[in-house]
């Protein structure tokens, strides 16, 4: 677009906005909550179906029309009405979650091109504050299947990372047609018997009046429970479930699924080559877990620093430690990109931001800044973080704690493990652990650092052992170009 025609179209909107600031020859009056709201019948009748139809089937009261506006709030209503007046809307300058809860009035507006573009620009701009606040998106966002964008933004998340809404404590009140989108998935990255007992917990919590012992359940109670899970039990692979699996953990319930598909399910693992009539779906593709490559030429790479923590030299040193080099990588030559997944200033410096933004990505790098002494320190997990309950201990040759170089501290330290046992902790009631080295224990700014030459090498400072009260926690996904 030409620079005078960007310019005509400012002009334009701003006229508009005038209008609606002046309320001149203004024939509709609009009231939210207590707020009236003096309007022009031909902008809204033009920009607007809901007030289109509106307008059609209202009457005038002394060449007036008057409209009450339900479940919208007055300051909702200021930014879609300018947005009708003008074609413009800030969003630049809202925080995500009043931009989130604008979908619901747009949509009730009828202002379908603006659904879209909060849609787009939540996932394009904003989708840190997305995960970090995914169940209740993702309960939310089901509730109107007009919202196809986000719907398959989170999905497709969930189809990596399950666990996501699986063991969170609201699973039970998500919508059916999220779980129904979700099972669908061929490559939900979850075994198959996990998924049966996830659909059964979902559909018992939807059931009313079932009994808690399974032995005391009637037929209807049966029946009750089928029907409610009647577009789920269509889309679990009982083929592919292992005879031991399916003794266990579906015969108690054969009664949902129907005579035929027990049968079949039945004759298939006592007789694998017999005819069946039920549909065999294929089993879900499984996808391993490694360190992500971005193909792009070496002349492209260009190194961007997105830290508010370390500069461009420690992410090459870091980058070097990785490789094992016994050099440091230029900072023109670093062969990763560091994609920012949490910012404790930004994100908050809880356990709960920590899993939601960072759990099941490979290969991350864990930075604080120290209170007071300005000390950086940090950790390397070549492998995954997860929310395990009680805490669990994973085994790896390659993760390394380090103290970067600051004014106060003339080199850095890189410390690597020792015993390749225990040293990457995880549990849902803490953030990163790196043995029983280098740990966030709780919901603070307060990390535990005790260095006992168990697990890692090298000490980080003259303490041994010490709270450490940071400034800023960083995490980072280390993507191989």
């Amino acid at each position: 677009m030409s620079q005078i025609s960007t310019k005509l179209l400012e002009r334009f909107s701003n006229d508009f906005a005038q209008l609606l600031e002046t309320e001149y020859e203004y024939n509709v009056i609009v009231k939210v909550d207590k707020q009236n709201f003096k309007l022009h019948s031909q902008v809204l009748y033009q920009r607007s179906s809901f007030f289109r139809q509106e307008l059609t089937t209202a009457t005038k009261k002394n060449n007036i029309i008057e409209i009450t506006l339900t479940d919208t709030s007055v300051e909702d209503f200021k930014i879609l009405i300018k947005y009708i007046y003008t074609g413009t809307i800030p969003l630049e300058e809202v925080e995500p979650s009043f931009i989130f809860d604008l979908l619901v009035p747009s949509k009730k507006l009828g202002l379908a091109e603006l659904v879209e573009y909060i849609q787009s620009y939540l996932i394009d701009n904003k989708a840190f504050w997305l995960r970090l606040k995914f169940t209740q998106v993702y309960s939310t966002i089901f509730q109107d299947n007009n919202l196809k964008a986000l719907q398959t933004f989170c999905t497709d998340i969930l189809a990596k990372h399950p666990n996501l809404i699986f063991d969170s404590k609201d699973f039970t009140s998500i919508q059916e047609n999220a779980l129904v989108t979700l099972l669908k998935r061929d490559d939900l990255q979850i075994e198959e018997s996990e998924i049966w007992d996830k659909v059964i917990q979902w559909g018992k919590a939807k059931t009313p009046d079932l009994p808690f012992e399974l032995k005391q359940w009637t037929e209807k109670n049966f029946l009750d429970l089928k029907n409610t899970l009647s577009k789920c039990i269509p889309l679990i692979r009982y083929f592919q479930m292992s005879g031991e699996e399916i003794l266990a953990k579906v015969k108690p319930y054969r009664q949902i699924l129907g005579f035929n598909l027990w049968d079949d399910i039945s004759t298939r693992f006592m007789a694998p080559n017999a005819p069946i009539s039920s549909t065999i779906l294929p089993a879900r593709k499984k996808i391993p877990i490694q360190l992500p490559v971005r193909e792009v030429p070496v002349r492209e790479i260009h190194f961007i620093n997105s830290s508010s923590i370390i500069n461009d030299e420690h992410f090459a040193e870091i980058s070097s430690w990785i490789d094992r080099r016994s050099s440091i990588y230029e900072v023109t030559k670093i062969p990763y990109k560091f994609n920012l997944l949490l910012r404790g200033s930004r994100d908050g410096f809880t356990r709960e931001a920590f899993h939601q933004l960072c759990d099941n990505l490979p290969g991350t790098i864990v930075v604080i800044k120290v209170n007071g002494t300005n000390g950086i320190l940090g950790g390397y997990n070549p492998l995954v973080w997860t929310s395990n309950n009680p805490l669990e201990w994973f085994t790896t040759k390659d993760s390394f704690i380090f103290s970067l170089k600051t004014q106060n501290l003339p080199n850095s330290i890189l410390s690597r493990i020792k015993h390749a046992n225990q040293v990457i902790g995880c549990a849902n009631y803490c953030g990163p652990v790196f043995g029983s080295t280098f740990s966030m224990i709780n919901d603070s700014k307060r990390w535990y650092y005790a260095y006992n030459n168990t697990h890692y090498e090298k000490p980080l400072g003259s303490k041994k052992k010490s709270w450490l009260f940071i400034d800023e926690f960083e995490v980072f996904q280390v993507l191989k170009y």
